[in-house]
């Protein structure tokens, strides 16, 4: 079975059901295979010299939002105090939530938050989320197969856009001088949920799953290359009617910017629910030095808090950058 995901769609009524019959018939037709060792993996998205560290949301009902993140993507509960949790793998923070009860409900008309995209090591891995899923009945919103990735999509209780995905083998993405070929096709779930026992207990994801990219809403695209591209320092591997994607070291791309529904849009609303900031992690601390010299040249106003460099894009996104640790 096929599926795909439009962009500008948020609800696909037949995924689930449709993938829940694929399921039931892999369950007694598939052959499994061994996938701990290859979730030793680290994937190309963390291996950059710029790449993803974390994210942090604000959040009306952080009971809620923590048992989505914890129970149906799978990471563990790190830390929890009383206006934060921090969620992630083997102790490293992937994602916090900020409780803010009376923040207004995020407003996709706005720059903000698309999606949050989690790439797990080894497509194995991926079909055995998918089973996981669909055994405690996560509502999914699109599949995709873009060609350097398999994806699938759905959104937190909040209505935060969530993706995981696995990469193909970089090896088999289709560059054609400094773009990359990235397409909207239908994905064969079947095939995918072949690839490994999705009948296996699933208690959370596996030891390399990190943020692969994140996807946001901007006013213009085109401003949106002048800051991520231009300041920040990152590449353009591909572009698609309103909408753009930049990666850092031959990386499909770690961020992307559309304005499918935010066209126009300006600065964002701090009291709104949503994105409230991203963390990007340097390799070392001379790429760090590089990219705060860049911003600098270009203008962006930064601030020095310890050992983070805060920023914001021209919508008022918040950007922290750190050396990996």
């Amino acid at each position: 079975m096929n599926y795909h995901r439009h962009p500008a769609r948020r609800q696909w009524p037949n995924v689930k059901r449709d993938a829940e019959i694929a399921a039931q018939y892999w369950f007694g037709h598939m052959t499994a295979i061994d996938i701990t060792d290859q979730a030793q993996r680290t994937t190309l998205a963390d291996r950059t010299a710029l790449c993803i560290g974390a994210m942090a949301l604000i959040v009306r009902d952080m009971d809620l939002v923590a048992s989505f993140y914890r129970d149906a993507i799978g990471l563990d509960i790190i830390d929890r105090a009383a206006k934060e949790v921090r969620l992630g793998l083997g102790g490293v923070t992937l994602l916090t939530l900020v409780h803010h009860p009376r923040a207004l409900p995020d407003d996709v008309r706005e720059a903000g938050l698309y999606h949050t995209a989690f790439v797990m090591p080894t497509r194995a891995w991926l079909g055995r989320w998918v089973g996981h899923a669909l055994r405690c009945g996560v509502a999914l919103s699109g599949c995709s197969d873009h060609a350097v990735s398999e994806a699938i999509y759905l959104d937190d209780p909040e209505g935060n856009g969530v993706e995981i995905y696995a990469d193909r083998p970089p090896s088999q993405w289709r560059w054609l001088a400094d773009k990359v070929e990235m397409t909207t096709e239908p994905l064969d779930v079947d095939e995918l949920m072949a690839a490994c026992d999705t009948a296996a207990p699933y208690e959370r994801m596996p030891p390399g799953t990190r943020i692969g990219h994140v996807h946001l809403r901007v006013g213009d695209v085109a401003m949106a290359e002048r800051f991520y591209s231009g300041s920040l320092g990152l590449q353009v591997t591909r572009r698609r009617t309103g909408a753009t994607f930049m990666s850092d070291g031959r990386y499909h791309h770690h961020v992307a910017c559309n304005a499918w529904s935010s066209a126009g849009s300006g600065a964002r609303d701090p009291a709104r629910a949503g994105l409230d900031r991203i963390s990007l992690e340097a390799a070392d601390a001379s790429v760090r030095s590089e990219t705060v010299a860049r911003l600098l040249a270009s203008g962006v106003a930064i601030e020095t808090t310890g050992d983070a460099i805060s920023f914001c894009d021209p919508w008022g996104t918040r950007l922290q950058l750190v050396v990996a640790t």
